[in-house]
Parts: structure tokens; sequence; C-alpha cells
């Protein structure tokens, strides 16, 4: 009895090793794109407190201390490219959050799956278009002397037409908008997903208390999105400090007169490098840009626990 209970604890012991062995070599491979794109990079951090040169490399480019960090922020564009990250970004979220939440509410009232899926892949379809393209459809609405808004809204209407690439009034609004068009899409999706695991005897209790469309909403699909909302919220708090360079780069065409609306942290850090050639500055903004990301989830988690401990990421 007790060598056939022995032996039964072996095969059951080599049956989980199996197990854990199989999930392990699923795990290697991403394991390896993380180490090789995402760790053995760290270790170019140290540019960022090097006054570096190609002759002697990253390696044996000399220290400089925080030099870097203090001339980015003693540069006159630090506050208006910081204002202008921080600013494009906060929009994004909050209006991001609340388009992407309504169309997904909506998708969920359409009854026909056929059109759903229709509708979803409509959605989509910015996304998956490349940053590069985009700019090139926002200068046909945008150009000057073909531009569809100038041609066949303004002219039309009696107005003079608008060189939209050197006033720079309009480009708060037109730089959200086309992130919205963009983005919402992906993000509406995620929300549909949560929409739909939510227990159906909720809306049927709802429906038997005399809730209306709206109530069922408020008292019931919002409450079911919310963790959701909060974890894409804290994940988009983390990446604050970042901005899309294509969209800030690629579809204001570079116009220098646009820089004030149009400069960012990364579009400060891609001049940096294309046109000051300075590698160190570059990477201390990025630097600068992880860290402050980083607090910005720490302290954003932290406030959600203290509110609802049960939402917060850790």
């Amino acid at each position: 009895m007790a060598a056939a209970a022995a032996t039964s604890g072996r095969k059951k012991g080599i049956r989980n090793l199996k197990m854990k062995l199989a999930l392990l070599s699923m795990m290697i491979p991403g394991a390896i794109y993380l180490i090789i794109n995402n760790y053995i990079p760290m270790a170019g951090l140290q540019i960022a407190f090097k006054k570096f040169n190609y002759r002697d490399g990253m390696w044996a480019s000399p220290w400089t201390g925080l030099s870097n960090f203090t001339y980015l922020f003693k540069t006159k564009d630090a506050i208006l490219m910081t204002r202008n990250t921080l600013l494009y970004n906060l929009a994004f979220i909050v209006l991001g959050t609340v388009f992407a939440v309504a169309i997904a509410i909506m998708l969920n009232e359409i009854r026909s799956s056929g059109a759903k899926k229709i509708y979803q892949v409509l959605f989509l379809i910015p996304y998956l278009i490349s940053m590069v393209v985009v700019s090139y459809i926002v200068f046909a609405f945008l150009s000057y002397d073909n531009g569809f808004l100038n041609n066949s809204v303004i002219a039309p209407l009696g107005g003079e037409k608008i060189n939209w690439y050197i006033s720079p009034q309009y480009w708060p609004f037109i730089l959200v908008l086309v992130h919205l068009w963009k983005g919402f899409g992906y993000s509406s999706i995620i929300y549909y997903a949560t929409v739909i695991g939510i227990d159906s005897a909720l809306y049927e209790a709802a429906v038997i208390d005399g809730a209306n469309s709206w109530q069922r909403t408020w008292h019931v699909t919002l409450p079911g999105l919310k963790n959701t909302i909060i974890t894409l919220t804290l994940l988009n708090i983390g990446r604050i400090f970042y901005s899309d360079f294509g969209l800030f780069y690629q579809v204001p065409q570079n116009s220098g007169a646009l820089s004030n609306v149009t400069t960012t942290i990364d579009v400060y850090v891609y001049r940096g490098l294309t046109q000051l050639n300075d590698v160190g500055r570059s990477s201390a903004a990025g630097f600068y840009q992880s860290i402050v990301g980083f607090i910005m989830v720490l302290v954003a988690n932290l406030v959600v626990r203290k509110i609802d401990r049960d939402s917060a990421l850790f």
C-alpha cells in the first residue's frame, strides 16, 4: 500500500513538473523579448549623465552629473513642452475615456450581431492606419489651395480661406480631434468587452424595478465598467509625460509657426537629436519622462487605494 502511494505520488510529481515545464517553455519567448527589448537597453540610461561623444562611445564618454538635466529645465522651451505634453494628455485621457465608453454602451444597445461587427471594424480601422497616412488625410482637409475645408466648406459659404498650417489657434482642437478619431476604436472595444461581461441578471432586475435605459446605464453599466476605466486611466497616467510623436510632428507637417502648440517632450527630444545632435540632453529628457511617469502611476494608484482599495492596481 505504501509503495503504491509512493509510486502514485512520484507520477503526480512528474505530471506537475511536465506541466510547469510546458508553461515555462511558453514563457521563454516573451521573457527573451523583454530582456532584449526592455532590460538590456537600460544600460543606455547612463548617457543621460554623460557628455556623449561618438569617438569615446557610451562607456568611455565623460560623466557630467546632472548638467544635462539642469540644461533641460533651464531652456526656454522647458515650460512650453511640459505644459503641452501634460495638457494634451489630460484632454486625451478625459475626452478619450468619455467617448470610448459612450461608443461601447451604444454598441451594446445594437441588437443585430452583423451590424455590431461592421461597426466594430469601422471603429477600429483608424487605429490601424499609420500616422503618416493620417497626416496626409489631415492635409487633404486642411491644405490652403486644395483642401476640402477651404474649397468645399468655407469658400462656398463666402468666407476667406484659412492657412491652417500657420494658424496655431486652431491646432489644439485639431490635434485632439485627430487623436480621438484615431484612438477611440481600440479603447471602445476594450470597454465593450467589459460591458458584455456584465451579468445580464442585473439588467433584468433593473427592468423589473422599472428602470429605463438611462437608469440602467447609470446604475448597472457604468459601475460594471469602473474597474476597467480605473485600470486604463492609471496606465494612461503612467504615460502622461509621453506623447504620440507622429501626431505632434507629422500631422502639423513640422510647421515652425505651430511650434508653440505642437512642441511636446518627444518632439523636443527628436529635434535635439536631429538639429543639435545632443544625445546626452535628449537621453536626459527621456529619462525624465520615465521617472515622472513612474511616480505618477504610484501617486494615482495610492489615491485609488485610498478611495477604493479593490480598484487599485497594486
